[in-house]
């Protein structure tokens, strides 16, 4: 992971609404959620959502997947991953595997959906 992609999702993640609707998201797996549930969930108007929403789109946080009037959101696992191993690369003298148990991880990517 490049520095500057690093910084993008941190700028994109620094709205309290956004951390909740990722972690949200992250919680729901690949399943995802309706935009709907989502305002639904944590009790925001749609249109504040969808700001957010959009947002988190660009950074490539979630992806978005029309389903007939309905739009999935999903968290980016991989994404998500990869910033992790962009922070903790240096974590113990550059053996991170001394400091972190990335295998959990690992299971995770695996079982989500690409986007």
């Amino acid at each position: 992971m490049e520095k500057q992609k690093a910084v993008n999702v941190f700028e994109s993640l620094s709205s309290g609404v956004r951390l909740d609707v990722y972690r949200l998201l992250v919680r729901q797996g690949p399943e995802g959620l309706v935009a709907g549930d989502i305002a639904a969930k944590l009790e925001l108007p749609p249109t504040n959502l969808s700001f957010h929403l959009k947002a988190l789109t660009h950074a490539e946080l979630v992806a978005v997947v029309q389903e007939g009037r309905y739009q999935r959101y999903r968290a980016n696992i991989p994404l998500m991953v990869e910033l992790i191993g962009y922070l903790t690369a240096e974590c113990c003298a550059g053996q991170p595997e001394q400091c972190l148990d990335t295998s959990a991880l690992a299971r995770c990517v695996d079982a989500s959906v690409k986007v």
